[in-house]
């Protein structure tokens, strides 16, 4: 006799063939029979095989998805799984099997279904945000998704050929806009502050590391700069002086929620003010490139960046951070 996903308790693990069924209602049926299964209090991770069985059949469910209203609901849906496990090291057992699967299969999808995975990524991302929130930052948590982001398989792995770069531009591309969504859309009314240093650590590292020109580029056009202008006092205009540059610079993304709140390295040093975040981002920023494994071109344009900025601070009088 053939078991449907309505027949499988909440402790046995949907079948794969249900998810990547091509029937729409028995895909919706097996996606809430997993999220059954996940929220079981106490759950234990999956092992290693079966989560990458898992992630297979979830991956070619969202394949399946073809309409843009369901593949929305059906990417939220699948992205708010990490917040219905109860327990943090298992959600980010099920964030690394995501982040496998999509690094694995991300070069056999086609160009007309490239936007809805782009999508996906960004709802995980969010999410994956959200959940650092609800930990309240926990260093051991954060350290352990810094690792899923750049270790052999992660999307952000500098050593890893295998590893798409469109995959890594569209993260950089995402990165900040999602953790101001996640900041301001925080449950409780005062979250904890966002650890900037700790965050932004994948991204520095495989800026200064990267073979790659352009995802030097985009790292820096996509996410540092503009994060190190949203971390800037307000300007003071002059009256004429720079008033073709001023609708640039009003133009540019505020970030509002994580310049409000944010720190470097654990909530506990409460709120850091933020001109004093981007002073100690950029002194890491100088760092990171200093090390002996950074590639060289890199290590000149990200000292020159720091270059730059130091000459600003000491123009508007603010002290030297050398």
């Amino acid at each position: 006799m053939t078991m449907s996903p309505d027949d499988q308790s909440s402790s046995s693990l949907p079948l794969n063939k249900y998810l990547a069924s091509t029937d729409k209602r028995t895909r919706d049926k097996a996606v809430k029979s997993l999220a059954a299964f996940l929220s079981t209090p106490d759950q234990n991770a999956l092992p290693k095989s079966e989560m990458a069985k898992l992630w297979k059949g979830i991956f070619y469910c969202y394949w399946m998805s073809d309409k843009p209203l369901v593949q929305q609901a059906l990417s939220s849906e699948l992205a708010e799984l990490l917040l219905t496990i109860s327990s943090t090291n298992a959600s980010l057992v099920f964030l690394k099997g995501f982040w496998e699967a999509i690094v694995r299969e991300w070069n056999g999808i086609d160009r007309l279904r490239m936007d809805k995975y782009y999508m996906l990524v960004r709802k995980f991302v969010n999410a994956s945000f959200r959940l650092l929130v609800r930990a309240e930052w926990d260093k051991n948590a954060l350290e352990e998704y810094n690792d899923i982001l750049t270790c052999k398989g992660g999307p952000l792995c500098p050593e890893d050929n295998r590893v798409p770069t469109s995959l890594s531009y569209h993260l950089a591309d995402v990165y900040l806009t999602e953790l101001d969504k996640s900041l301001a859309s925080s449950p409780d009314s005062n979250p904890p502050p966002a650890p900037l240093s700790l965050l932004l650590d994948p991204f520095l590292n495989l800026a200064a590391l990267t073979n790659s020109n352009v995802t030097y580029q985009r790292i820096y056009g996509e996410l540092l700069e503009p994060l190190f202008l949203a971390l800037k006092p307000p300007p003071s205009f002059p009256a004429e002086t720079h008033a073709k540059k001023r609708p640039k610079l009003l133009s540019e993304p505020a970030f509002d929620n994580i310049a409000a709140n944010a720190c470097l390295e654990t909530p506990k040093e409460g709120k850091v003010e933020k001109s004093q975040v981007r002073k100690a981002l950029l002194r890491k920023m100088f760092d990171i490139a200093s090390g002996p494994n950074a590639r060289e071109t890199n290590r000149r344009k990200m000292y020159a960046v720091w270059k730059t900025a130091m000459a600003e601070e000491n123009e508007s009088g603010g002290e030297d951070t050398d």
